[in-house]
């Protein structure tokens, strides 16, 4: 587990506990499992960061966290990879 941190661009201070980084995989292609791998792992209120560089996941990571209930806290845009913040409920 990790205990970085990242700042929004509201100033919120996330304390990431975990990083799922996903490569060029998408939400169809694998990425999900490893999330969901590494969820296990969080308790609750617990932030996971994943990094992915398939542009579909800007859209289906969103798609995920409500039919789960989780929350997307915030996301990064990277010139090589994008950053999403998800916190465990």
């Amino acid at each position: 587990m990790t205990t970085e941190t990242f700042t929004t661009r509201t100033g919120q201070i996330l304390n990431i506990k975990a990083l799922c980084d996903g490569g060029e995989q998408g939400c169809g292609g694998g990425l999900l499992i490893l999330m969901l791998q590494a969820m296990k792992r969080l308790s609750h209120d617990d932030v996971l960061e994943v990094r992915s560089t398939d542009p579909g996941v800007r859209e289906d990571l969103p798609a995920w966290c409500r039919m789960t209930g989780n929350i997307l806290l915030a996301e990064q845009e990277g010139e090589q990879e994008n950053r999403y913040f998800v916190r465990k409920v």
